[in-house]
């Protein structure tokens, strides 16, 4: 992990914990933003080079995206370094270490992110009760299973396309990540009537301008296999999916995949963030400047941290459907309409909105709180 530097201002963090277990590979950091509004939710993220700074900045997106859905929770994130693909019994034997390590830090809700999932959760569960996105088997609504985060960006989508003048219907997708939020993505964004041109993942691009069957991707990740293992479609390398000819563009995947070397390529009028943070801001602006539509992270994907916090305070499935919708549908609405009225940034508008939530939280507690 990178050194602590200075990563704080008035709205947090307010921890940031190292943890460390060599004999069975754990390591990582915890970092609590703000809990004016309650205790913490946000996922784990494995991957092998996850940083100091991914996990403070991912926290305070935590924090945005709670307040701006409305929920009674803070902003926090979880980073462990390792390769999400290592065997299953080690994989466990660091996730239930992680578990013990954080189980005195009650102010955070742990739940599931790239490089996690229902089975890790289920584990963390075996360990502490404090956790979210468990599957149906003990009592949970598995996120990930239902796409919830990718139903979300299909309602903001709809948003959006009237705010572009686009019609969805004939819409051409590119989807940067086609893990559990990019295949829900492709799956409700398809049930609209949009095409689905390119696919991204680790193993590189497939590409067709006349469409790439959505289920048949969707089988072949669950087989464990990459898009470009699929016989049709042209092969690219990863980097090539920025300048793909496409309407709407949706990173699911990394931090920072747009930026100011390749934001130029964007062909893409409209871009839904599916993953948290994949556009630095300096990308945003000029995006912006060209006319193209971005709508932030915690806006957009807030899907599944909704779901979490429902599935925490024991709603059913129908009941996240239906509030996913109604609040990912108002929020985007407000966002674009200040954006329109003022001329800024759909992220300025969405973190004055967001912002404006948190300190209002902030007011009705003791400083020593948060």
């Amino acid at each position: 992990m990178d050194s602590l530097l200075d990563f704080g201002d008035d709205l947090g963090p307010a921890k940031i914990i190292h943890f460390f277990e060599p004999s069975v590979g754990l390591a990582g950091v915890l970092v609590v933003d703000n809990v004016a509004a309650g205790p913490s939710v946000g996922g784990i993220r494995m991957a092998p080079d996850v940083t100091l700074e991914e996990c403070c900045r991912l926290a305070r997106a935590m924090t945005m995206k709670n307040a701006a859905a409305g929920l009674s929770h803070g902003g926090g994130k979880a980073v462990v370094r390792g390769d999400p693909k290592m065997p299953s019994q080690d994989k466990e034997r660091v996730i239930r270490a992680l578990a013990n390590a954080l189980r005195d830090i009650e102010e955070y809700i742990l739940a599931p992110d790239m490089g996690t999932d229902e089975q890790c959760m289920a584990w963390i569960k075996d360990e502490v009760d404090r956790v979210v996105g468990l599957p149906r088997e003990v009592g949970g609504i598995p996120l990930d299973e239902i796409g919830a985060t990718g139903w979300g960006l299909s309602r903001v989508a709809l948003v959006a396309a009237e705010h572009c003048d686009m019609e969805l219907k004939g819409a051409r997708v590119v989807i940067q990540g086609l893990g559990a939020v990019g295949t829900h993505a492709a799956r409700f964004l398809s049930e609209l009537g949009c095409s689905l041109v390119g696919a991204v993942d680790t193993g590189g691009t497939l590409y067709d301008a006349s469409g790439l069957n959505v289920e048949a991707l969707i089988a072949l990740k669950r087989e464990g296999k990459s898009v470009v293992d699929h016989p049709s479609g042209e092969k690219l390398s990863g980097e090539d999916a920025v300048g793909l000819d496409c309407d709407i563009w949706v990173p699911a995947a990394r931090p920072d995949v747009i930026h100011k070397g390749n934001v130029k390529q964007m062909k893409a009028r409209l871009i839904l963030q599916g993953a948290n943070i994949p556009i630095t801001h300096e990308a945003e602006k000029i995006l912006h400047e060209k006319g193209v539509l971005c709508v932030p992270d915690f806006i957009a994907n807030a899907g599944g941290v909704i779901c979490a916090a429902m599935e925490y305070q024991g709603s059913t499935e129908a009941g996240v459907f239906q509030a996913i919708e109604e609040k990912l549908t108002h929020n985007t609405e407000l966002v674009l309409a200040t954006v329109e009225k003022e001329g800024i940034l759909p992220r300025d508008a969405a973190i004055a909105m967001a912002e404006e939530r948190v300190r209002k939280a902030m007011s009705f507690r003791r400083w020593s709180i948060y």
